[in-house]
């Protein structure tokens, strides 16, 4: 699953890939605490362990990609 964050006063979006068996639910969980205030930081771990943490009040958006990790290439439609 692929993750996307935007962060204020930032010219570009924080891209993240977490493992297959990331609990989405979870996540979706854990940045809505974030978005509405309730924890100061959100904390995702990418497919590779790396910790990445963002500052609550700093996320404009996040786009949480499909579970799956099909993604399309070239000019299929």
């Amino acid at each position: 699953m692929d993750v996307r964050i935007a962060v204020t006063q930032a010219n570009r979006e924080i891209n993240i890939e977490l493992a297959d068996d990331a609990d989405r639910d979870d996540l979706k969980s854990r940045v809505e605490a974030a978005l509405a205030g309730a924890t100061d930081v959100l904390t995702v771990i990418d497919k590779r362990g790396n910790e990445v943490f963002v500052p609550s009040a700093k996320i404009a958006y996040v786009e949480l990609g499909s579970q799956e990790g099909n993604r399309s290439i070239g000019f299929g439609g």
